[in-house]
């Protein structure tokens, strides 16, 4: 949620990850949580689950990234 990646379409990524997590009923079992900037600015936006730093996260790629990444949730 720092500056950077928020201007660079973080924002929208946001409420789609919520929704998504929402549509899924595993909100609950996610603890999501933003956080400022994590030094990875010409590499932004990012995404970081699990400590893995997922890189240039945007609307259209971010659904495949929590797929892969929860994967052993019951998406």
């Amino acid at each position: 949620m720092g500056s950077s990646c928020y201007a660079r379409g973080n924002r929208v990524s946001l409420e789609i990850i919520k929704a998504w997590l929402a549509e899924r009923k595993i909100d609950a079992e996610i603890s999501f949580k933003g956080q400022l900037c994590s030094g990875l600015c010409s590499k932004g936006p990012v995404l970081i689950i699990n400590d893995h730093a997922y890189q240039d996260v945007n609307p259209a790629n971010v659904i495949n990234i929590l797929k892969g990444a929860l994967n052993g949730v019951n998406v």
